[in-house]
């Protein structure tokens, strides 16, 4: 049909359903309604989708055709998650393998579809694997499409890698996204986007950038009248005042958060929730703590996170007790799908940060290591500098020790690169400087350290640029002198 082909915005959602209820052929009709669906997800505030779906049950027939069925089951999924309601697995394993069964990999609206459910059932990390081949064609212009679906196709693919913790390449993905959107003239789009990219940059260590990109997403979504967007700018800038390291800010972000059940399609509801109570709770307010945990039951186990919430509510009722920090060390293991490798590596962060404050410098030490290493398996370099910060507070050296720079496995020490002050080193980048000089690899340094390679190269850099030197002979070199 040839209204198929047209770029539809948000105020076409009417026109495509009327001519839906025009329709004789309940196949057109579904898809005229699930192209109104597709039109206003970035804009309509969720109480008005529901009416949609309705709209694709009464299309189904017997026998059923597996066009409308799959439009049915795909939609809805989507439309469950924005509107807080659980999807069942089985929901979105219905509707993907009708997107199998019935062959419907060949039209750019199937497959839009398709990668919505897929993002809605929390499933993120099989985005890239399952769809990225079939997009190619249109995202590359190999074949027409829309503009705007273009750039929706690109912004699933993004969204999918940053969310399952490739977050480089999800920002690079975004980026592309973005130019995409505005290529396409959708600010809509574009709202969403800059939002996700706000929240990559920020992860990634760029907080200039996500500044700008946060502001560009308010602006956007209000010229757009975006109400998805607008609904979780916040979460956004949470991410960054995390990364910034402004707790106040951070907390105040978390708090509305939860106020509001941000993340309700996401899992994040959850960890909002449990990262306040846990603020409260080791600040000593522990009917706080309580008092933002008691409305909430713990999620089923499919859910993001879901595995380590039982030990972490155990925790926040006794932050000091060390069979609780225990405990919830032990559940970090469960934690092991592409999802919750941030969550992870936060969860790894609070119990060292803690066991820091509770002077168990071994246990601090292990755990802050451990979130070192999985934000830098992430590209989580934002989140990484704040882990370092407490890291080298730890590891400057043994208790009543005064110097900064503690003893490494090297006798060499930092020097700058031009004459005049002491240029410091933290204690981790002493440590690696050593090992590096001294001529081992980084998977030697790592396994010296008792770190990741990943955390070795992350520190390596900093060196290098404190030190202005350009490589491992320069460094040597520099540190002899």
């Amino acid at each position: 049909m040839e209204i198929d082909q047209c770029g539809h915005r948000p105020e076409d959602a009417d026109r495509l359903l009327a001519a839906a209820d025009r329709a004789a052929d309940p196949v057109a009709a579904a898809r005229l309604v699930a192209e109104a669906f597709v039109a206003v997800s970035r804009t309509a505030d969720p109480t008005v989708l529901p009416p949609i779906v309705r709209r694709l049950a009464r299309l189904r027939t017997l026998p059923p055709r597996p066009e409308v069925e799959f439009l049915h089951h795909a939609v809805g999924c989507a439309v469950g998650a924005r509107t807080g309601r659980r999807v069942a697995p089985r929901e979105t394993d219905d509707a993907l393998r009708l997107f199998a069964s019935a062959g419907l990999h060949d039209d750019p609206l199937h497959v839009e579809c398709a990668m919505i459910a897929t993002l809605s059932a929390l499933r993120p990390d099989q985005v890239r694997p399952r769809f990225a081949a079939l997009v190619e064609r249109w995202v590359s212009g190999e074949e027409e499409t829309d503009p705007a679906r273009r750039a929706r196709f690109t912004t699933m693919l993004g969204m999918g890698d940053a969310w399952s913790g490739d977050l480089l390449r999800g920002r690079a993905t975004l980026r592309r996204a973005q130019a995409y959107a505005v290529e396409a003239g959708r600010l809509d789009l574009q709202a969403e986007i800059v939002s996700w990219l706000a929240k990559c940059e920020a992860l990634c260590g760029d907080l200039t950038q996500a500044r700008r990109c946060l502001d560009e997403a308010r602006l956007l979504a209000a010229r757009s009248g975006s109400a998805w967007v607008g609904f979780h700018i916040a979460e956004c800038a949470a991410a960054l005042h995390l990364a910034a390291g402004d707790v106040e800010a951070w907390v105040g972000v978390v708090g509305r958060l939860v106020d509001s059940a941000v993340g309700s399609n996401s899992g994040l509801v959850f960890e909002h929730r449990w990262e306040l109570a846990t603020h409260h709770a080791l600040g000593g307010d522990g009917e706080a703590a309580h008092a933002v945990l008691a409305t909430i039951a713990d999620p089923p186990l499919d859910w993001p996170g879901a595995p380590a919430l039982p030990a972490w509510r155990a925790w926040i009722a006794d932050p000091v007790d060390p069979a609780a920090m225990a405990w919830l060390e032990q559940a970090l293991a469960g934690l092991n799908r592409p999802v919750e490798r941030l969550s992870r590596a936060r969860l790894a962060w609070l119990l060292g940060a803690q066991h820091a404050r509770l002077g168990r410098r071994v246990d601090a030490i292990r755990l802050l290591e451990l979130a070192s290493s999985e934000y830098a398996a992430t590209g989580a370099a934002g989140l990484l500098a704040r882990v370092t910060v407490d890291l080298d507070a730890v590891t400057a050296g043994p208790v009543g020790t005064p110097s900064s720079v503690a003893q490494v496995p090297s006798t060499r020490r930092g020097r700058p690169a031009d004459a005049g002050t002491e240029v410091r080193l933290t204690a981790m980048e002493t440590r690696v400087a050593g090992a590096v000089a001294d001529g081992l690899s980084n998977l030697e340094a790592a396994r010296l350290l008792a770190v990741s390679a990943k955390t070795i190269e992350f520190h390596l850099g900093n060196i290098y640029r404190k030190l202005g030197v350009r490589n491992r002979t320069e460094l040597a070199r520099h540190l002899s002198r």
